[in-house]
């Protein structure tokens, strides 16, 4: 892969994000739409703005996954979105266009993967990190990682147990939580 080397040398980190699923913009998130876009979304777009305001910071890019669906809002088509100065949000190919919840992503990471390591290589840049957010996004970033021969930082955000024990004291039933939160 011919890009450029580490950022040590020059003047602040290169931060690089991955968050895959739910639906990823930097305004107007859809809190609570379905069950992959919630407060992860908003944590993972807000994060991205705070790291890039630190002063060791150079910049940040947030990967996530782009939809083509008349389902949804036709902004999470665009390729690409400023979310600050020194941040900006890429929607990367993965899988079919349309949207998909977090299950069926699976069979899709190795050329979401691939689609990574071609956009560095597009952009010309190795990050000093990798941060991944949930499951799916931490194979990539593993991946990724690894590739490029950089750390990663992996953040889980999975509460469900939490959430399915005061969903349950307070009255729900197993079968209807499975049915809206799979």
């Amino acid at each position: 892969m011919a890009v450029r080397p580490s950022n040590n040398d020059r003047e602040g980190l290169y931060l690089l994000m991955i968050s895959i699923h739910g639906l990823v913009r930097g305004t107007d998130i859809e809190l609570g739409r379905d069950a992959d876009t919630g407060g992860q979304v908003k944590y993972v777009v807000e994060q991205a703005r705070a790291l890039a305001a630190h002063p060791g910071v150079a910049q940040v890019d947030l990967l996530t996954r782009q939809i083509h669906d008349r389902r949804i809002d036709p902004g999470y088509a665009a390729p690409a979105e400023s979310l600050a100065s020194n941040v900006k949000l890429y929607r990367i190919r993965c899988g079919p266009r349309r949207y998909l919840y977090k299950e069926s992503l699976w069979p899709h990471l190795d050329s979401f993967t691939d689609a990574c390591l071609l956009h560095l290589k597009g952009i010309g840049r190795i990050p000093d990190v990798v941060h991944c957010h949930y499951a799916d996004a931490g194979y990539v970033g593993s991946q990724l990682a690894t590739l490029l021969g950089v750390p990663m930082i992996f953040t889980g955000h999975s509460l469900g147990r939490v959430k399915q024990s005061r969903l349950l004291e307070n009255g729900r039933r197993p079968d209807s939580l499975e049915k809206k939160y799979h």
